[in-house]
């Protein structure tokens, strides 16, 4: 008989700042978004701990009595991981391992750790694997605490310092043999990208957990993984796809999230390649976040740092279905009517209808608007493709109904 196996969650706690650049509100936000990851990566939140402070504490980010509080709640009830939302530095994380004994993670890593788990194909693993490298060659002081190197003084110089210094030339020759890896691997694809022919290009892009898979399934009839975890998708897959008789192909591409580490957007510039040789983007949005307006932020801005910020864009709002809108009542005379009292139709008359026709609403998981969205994508890869090949004209009537 089977044994059944339970899966046992690390025991983490949650630390945030609240400063002049992020208000409380802003900072619950990011330790919501912080649990979702840390229970993507296998964890499960047992506390969050959030201070107020304008100027961080240079030695262990947040203050001596914060800390003593965090170690008391961390022995108490054996806490695995302590994640930071703000990334620190190398001392930092040191000294703060130190007085803590046990993991000590920020977002970078942690995010880190999910694209490792995530990586399914060669390609990835490898991406992901420079991205890890390069996170941790400044780091590296802090692993060899056993040979008490910090001390310095008689009798504690040399084997540390050249153990230390071995182990930093073994990471920075592994870094450089994974770019040379992944240069072959870029040609390889780019040849891959040239065999395709000159069929129109789609890219779905948008921050992670939108419904990008979802909505590739439905479009394409594909079976691409999709869960409702952080970057469920870190392969790009290709599909084509025919909506009347115009085929073109659209690529499902990895999802963005704020503070994106810097290792990653560098090692998975090659995998954005799809995006930014894509004729058309679909970016996709989750409607029903309360802070999908600052999704879109973060999505333009990374767009902005690959070159495709410009690119012809279409807008579409996803999980309409799951979207609620916060109450007033007509007595109420205190509260403020904000973007969470709006209903889809009072945002549809807000800067959204700047967008105009470039912005779609729909439920992927539900098949909501989708002849609407169909028809949408159908109109701009025609424009796209006549121009391309203008004889081709009579084959692709601008009706869609006529299929």
């Amino acid at each position: 008989m089977l044994e059944k196996k339970t899966i046992e969650h690390e025991k983490a706690v949650l630390i945030g700042i609240i400063n002049r650049e992020q208000n409380e509100n802003k900072v619950t936000e990011y330790l919501d978004e912080l649990e979702f990851l840390t229970y993507t990566a296998g964890g499960e939140v047992l506390k969050r701990f959030v201070q107020r402070m304008d100027v961080t504490n240079p030695k262990t980010l947040i203050g001596s009595g914060k800390m003593e509080e965090v170690e008391t709640f961390v022995r108490d009830n054996e806490i695995g991981s302590v994640i930071f939302d703000d990334e620190l530095t190398p001392a930092q994380q040191r000294n703060i391992e130190k007085i803590l004994r046990c993991k000590i993670v920020d977002r970078t890593s942690l995010i880190l750790d999910i694209f490792a788990q995530r990586a399914q194909t060669s390609y990835a693993r490898t991406q992901v694997e420079l991205a890890q490298y390069e996170y941790l060659l400044p780091r590296l002081t802090g692993l060899w605490t056993h040979l008490e190197r910090q001390r310095g003084g008689i009798g504690m110089r040399g084997p540390g310092e050249t153990e230390i210094e071995t182990d930093r030339r073994i990471v920075r020759d592994r870094i450089s043999l994974l770019k040379k890896k992944l240069l072959k691997i870029d040609r390889q694809m780019e040849t891959q990208r040239g065999n395709r022919g000159a069929l129109v290009r789609v890219a779905l892009v948008g921050y992670t957990n939108v419904g990008k898979s979802t909505l590739m399934n439905v479009i394409s009839k594909s079976e691409v993984f999709a869960e409702n975890k952080l970057f469920a998708t870190l392969d790009t897959t290709v599909r084509k796809v025919v909506i009347g008789n115009l085929p073109f192909l659209l690529s499902d591409t990895v999802g963005f999230i704020r503070k994106l580490p810097t290792q990653l957007v560098e090692s998975f510039k090659s995998t954005l390649d799809e995006v930014r040789e894509a004729d058309l983007l679909l970016h996709v949005v989750d409607i029903s976040h309360p802070q999908f307006e600052e999704h879109i932020e973060s999505v333009n801005k990374i767009l902005g740092e690959i070159d495709s910020a410009d690119k012809n864009t279409i807008m579409v709002f996803n999980k309409i279905d799951k979207y609620e809108h916060a109450e007033i009542d007509d007595d109420d005379l205190t509260t403020e009517r904000t973007g969470r009292h709006f209903t889809i139709a009072d945002w549809k008359q807000t800067w959204m209808q700047r967008v105009g026709d470039k912005a779609l609403f729909i439920s992927a998981l539900n098949k909501e608007n989708l002849d609407e969205f169909r028809k949408r994508v159908y109109d701009e890869v025609r424009d796209i493709h006549v121009t391309r090949f203008p004889y081709n004209n009579f084959l692709y009537p601008e009706n869609l109904d006529e299929y």
